[in-house]
């Protein structure tokens, strides 16, 4: 296993311990915050950062002919939609890392399709460069175009917190239903604070 590798799996352990905490203040999560984006979402409209502006958001990266771990993992952002519909300051915002396949119409099926109606959930188009790099270096999650394996991606199945200032508060693996607890728990300390 190469250092690149090992640095990254103690990240996640880091981030899954964090975001486990219940008395203290969420932490902070990396020394930036979520840099500068600019997407086209599902309506075609451009997003950017700006769009998020005094928003907590939940982000993702999916694409959507995905079988595995997506369709587990946008059940559950599609629970956190419906518990927040009626709350402005939840948004929530899923990446498509098919730079291809998933066009803004594509992505427009996909959410009539699970449900998500409305400009609170955006799916994000946009190049490769920039969605995987948005990935590794804002977001700290893996996301990889491999032609061996059976759907040509590998990524992650973590769900991210993002306060109201664009700092990244918690990493959260959407197959854990503690850890998807601890998540609904973390949003509303965020609300608090």
């Amino acid at each position: 296993m190469n250092s690149r590798k090992i640095q990254f799996i103690i990240t996640l352990i880091i981030l899954t311990l964090a975001s486990c905490q219940t008395e203290n203040p969420l932490p902070i999560l990396g020394s930036k915050p979520i840099t500068d984006f600019r997407f086209l979402n599902q309506d075609s409209l451009v997003i950017t950062n700006k769009t998020f502006d005094d928003k907590i958001y939940i982000a993702n990266f999916f694409f959507t002919s995905c079988t595995t771990i997506c369709p587990a993992m946008n059940r559950v952002m599609k629970d956190i939609f419906d518990d927040y519909q009626d709350n402005p300051k939840v948004m929530l915002l899923s990446h498509s890392i098919d730079f291809k396949y998933d066009t803004p119409g594509r992505l427009k099926k996909y959410a009539e399709k699970i449900g998500a109606t409305g400009n609170k959930w955006q799916f994000a188009h946009g190049s490769k460069s920039d969605i995987y790099s948005i990935a590794e270096q804002s977001y700290m999650t893996a996301v990889v175009e491999d032609v061996k394996v059976k759907e040509n991606f590998v990524h992650q199945g973590y769900l991210l917190l993002v306060d109201q200032h664009q700092r990244l508060r918690g990493a959260y693996d959407s197959d854990s239903e503690e850890q998807i607890k601890q998540l609904k728990l973390d949003i509303e300390k965020l609300l608090e604070e």
